[in-house]
């Protein structure tokens, strides 16, 4: 072991001291010799510790390479101490070349110091284990001096100090067992605490089930009492209701005795105010159906030009050439939209019947466009009519909420109207918003998805003699056929599909020229046609025969009438 000269790696390290290790006795000075550069360059206790004792292993490693057989005897393994700017770099030179990578000796040594570097072309190893910030400052100068003061160091004096650091380490670990107990205690009493909460939970958790249980159990009982309140107005009111009206409509007519000016009021009186609670149960009857049985859209491809010019016909104002104007604009773009027509229709009309009442004179303009980026359509209501102040505007979609005012006095209403179309304007999935200026107007904005589906099946032919029923059927199968074709006979359906068969037909089984069970057995004849699926129309069940879906008219619904097709083209596979 000696000191050494200044310089190093790159030029910046400088030499502290190297040693050579020939046998057991050097692994232990170099063990003390590491501990001691360690202190001196800074390191706390426990990294001297690392340091002394990866050192300690690669000493080892290096004396089972001097004891193999084919080692040199001249070959010498020696240790260099250098100090970087921020780390402390300690190479071995082996003297012989061996496999290290994965020998146990350094697989521990890399545990205990920053980085390892086997260089087995030049024989060394090479560990570096960086400084710590603010150490004490020495020079290399002084830290040569110190250790050539201290060495050399006798054996037993190393062991001396190896048994102090155990003896170290030891109650280290002694003082951790104890509070890892401490902690184990401490775990359990929190365990016990968290099990008997635990516990005390799961019994208010069951006599929670049990009250909701009985709270469900009352909530049937009422949806039940609820429905059968229902079919009592439904039939109890609505009949005596329209009787009145008919009565009124007798007296103030053409046809009934004359009435003089006071009893035709009272009469006309008594009419508004049965044709006003008609109107009313009416929407509280569809308000009660669509939360007892939900609503489920059956979207059909929807001709929103001529629905918007059949709302402005129904609710166009009439009155004095300076009262209301009902307009509408739908942009080319919206003006075909995949939607439920029924739902929709419904809530135009409570909107557009909202913009009437509330707009003495100037003009009501539906306005529809397409929201390319939203994907959406957009419905607007503008009326030029008393508006709503802010603080009621958020309430006007609440149940029979009427916002205060004079002319609301005069304004016959139940105030369901947006409340009921709010609710379907969420089933079809869009939304419904308001905006007002007191004075100035309301403008009402209905956002619906554009939705595009991909046809489930290609060119589907309806053969029917009824236009009613081609119509409804067509407008059903938007969207879910790529192509919908119509014959008005047999012999005109018999023609299309000699012409094109389709992939889908819907038989009308009473039709003229060419019936329905003759233009079946006209397609088992030919092998072209024997394979298309057929989905047969009938007025009755008893009226359809062969294995075919039957179909009957007054039940077409969507859902039927999709059904029927898959079940046709199932059928059609399998065989």
């Amino acid at each position: 072991m000696s000191g050494g000269r200044h310089g190093g790696r790159n030029g910046t390290a400088r030499e502290l001291a190297r040693a050579t290790v020939c046998d057991g006795r050097d692994v232990f000075a170099v063990r003390r010799l590491g501990r001691e550069v360690a202190e001196l360059v800074g390191l706390e206790k426990q990294d001297r510790i690392r340091v002394a004792s990866a050192l300690s292993e690669i000493g080892r490693e290096v004396l089972g390479i001097r004891a193999h057989p084919d080692a040199r005897p001249e070959a010498r393994a020696e240790i260099v101490f250098t100090l970087a700017f921020d780390a402390l770099n300690i190479t071995v030179h082996t003297g012989e070349q061996a496999d290290l990578e994965h020998s146990e000796g350094v697989t521990l040594a890399r545990r205990l110091v920053d980085d390892i570097t086997i260089d087995a072309e030049h024989r060394r190893i090479v560990m570096v284990k960086r400084l710590p910030p603010g150490r004490p400052h020495l020079s290399a100068t002084d830290i040569r001096a110190r250790l050539a003061r201290r060495f050399p160091v006798h054996a037993m004096d190393e062991l001396r100090e190896q048994n102090r650091e155990l003896a170290a380490t030891l109650e280290e670990v002694r003082r951790l067992n104890t509070e890892l107990q401490e902690t184990n205690q401490g775990v359990m009493v929190m365990y016990n605490q968290l099990n008997t909460e635990l516990e005390e939970t799961n019994r208010g958790v069951v006599a929670l089930y049990a009250e909701l249980e009985e709270k469900s159990a009352r909530l049937r009982e009422a949806g039940e009492a609820r429905n059968r309140f229902w079919t009592m107005v439904s039939h109890e009111l609505r009949t005596p209701l329209n009787s009145i009206i008919g009565l009124v409509r007798l007296l103030s007519g053409p046809g009934g005795r004359p009435l003089d000016g006071e009893q035709l009021h009272q009469v006309q009186l008594i009419g508004n105010a049965a044709e006003t609670m008609l109107a009313l149960v009416s929407e509280l009857l569809d308000m009660a159906k669509a939360e007892a049985e939900g609503l489920e859209p059956e979207p059909v491809l929807v001709d929103l030009v001529t629905l918007a010019e059949r709302l402005r016909m129904s609710l166009q104002p009439t009155g004095p050439p300076n009262g209301v104007t009902l307009e509408t604009d739908v942009a080319d773009e919206a003006s075909e939209l995949f939607v439920d027509e029924g739902m929709l229709t419904r809530i135009l009309r409570n909107v557009l019947t909202n913009a009437v009442k509330f707009t003495p004179r100037g003009e009501i303009r539906l306005t529809a466009r397409l929201d390319a980026a939203a994907r959406e359509v957009v419905i607007t209501v503008a009326d030029t009519g008393i508006g709503i102040p802010e603080e009621h505007q958020r309430l006007v979609f609440e149940e029979f909420y009427q916002v205060p005012g004079p002319i609301q006095a005069t304004v016959q209403g139940s105030g369901l109207g947006l409340p009921y179309a709010l609710r379907l304007t969420r089933a079809l999935g869009g939304t419904l918003e308001l905006t007002s200026r007191p004075g100035e107007g309301t403008t009402v904005t209905l956002r619906v998805p554009q939705r595009i589906r991909e046809p489930e099946v290609g060119r589907v032919l309806i053969a029917d003699d009824d236009a009613d029923f081609r119509a409804a059927a067509r407008k059903i199968l938007a969207g879910f056929a790529a192509q919908v074709d119509e014959a008005v006979d047999g012999v005109s359906a018999l023609d299309r599909l000699i012409e094109h068969p389709p992939d889908v037909l819907l038989l009308d089984m009473l039709m003229p020229r060419l019936a329905g069970n003759a233009l079946l057995h006209r397609m088992a004849e030919d092998p072209r046609l024997r394979d298309v699926p057929v989905v047969t129309v009938a007025g009755t069940p008893e009226q359809a025969t062969g294995p075919h879906p039957v179909l009957i008219k007054q039940e077409l619904r969507r859902e039927r009438l999709l059904e029927a097709i898959h079940e046709a083209m199932r059928r059609d596979h399998a065989v």
